[in-house]
């Protein structure tokens, strides 16, 4: 039986000299791994379709054997392509893509999730990589997964706690007029990334390098 569904690529790794896992996240489906075969090949149909964080529509048939299902076509609709021109901006989708890749389950609907992935792919497109842009979408996932800081009992700042109340409420679209002082970006470095390892046990390679991008002091 053939299945369809809109997704982001998160990942691609090699299974074969001539074939791709091409890890999926979707509304739908939650996060799904299927198999391109042959894609590696230079007359493959998959050729310039599946790479990171291109958002596909793609039909697959469903395995009953493995998690791993037979994809069948791939009709792309963005490739994101300014995340190849700026190295800031593919560290801080790929920590995202990795951050949710350890917090949810395979093939679990995960709508919110989508909706969050894109919407933080929408905006990265369009402006330089900026710190609130990483913290804004943690605490907008931790917030899907129940997760949500009670800042009643923090030792955070005044400020900070505000600040923190907008990375998640606000959209995307209003998340780069926000300027934090340098010392607000290092405090909420510092309070998130203990409240993830918390919460989580540990936080996925490269948040550090994600976070690099763009800091207060150097604009």
């Amino acid at each position: 039986m053939i299945e369809s569904a809109t997704g982001v690529i998160l990942r691609t790794r090699p299974l074969t000299e001539t074939s791709l896992i091409v890890l999926w996240l979707t509304s739908e489906f939650g996060r799904i791994s299927t198999v391109a075969k042959g894609a590696r090949r230079p007359k493959s149909p998959f050729v310039g379709k599946l790479d990171l964080f291109y958002l596909a529509d793609f039909s697959f048939s469903r395995s009953h054997r493995s998690e791993l299902h037979a994809l069948s076509e791939v009709s792309l609709r963005e490739t994101h392509s300014a995340l190849r021109n700026d190295l800031g901006l593919l560290q801080q989708a790929s920590y995202c893509a990795a951050l949710i890749s350890q917090t949810t389950e395979t093939e679990t609907p995960l709508p919110a999730v989508y909706d969050l992935m894109r919407g933080m792919l929408s905006h990265l497109v369009q402006h330089l990589p900026q710190p609130q842009t990483v913290f804004a979408f943690e605490v907008k996932l931790l917030r899907e997964l129940g997760l949500s800081p009670d800042l009643a009992d923090r030792k955070l700042s005044v400020g900070t706690k505000r600040l923190l109340v907008k990375l998640d409420k606000m959209d995307w679209s209003v998340l780069s007029h926000l300027k934090p002082s340098v010392a607000q970006t290092h405090e909420l470095q510092q309070f998130l990334h203990g409240f993830l390892i918390y919460h989580l046990g540990k936080i996925p390679g490269g948040r550090s390098a994600a976070l690099a991008g763009d800091p207060p002091w150097k604009r």
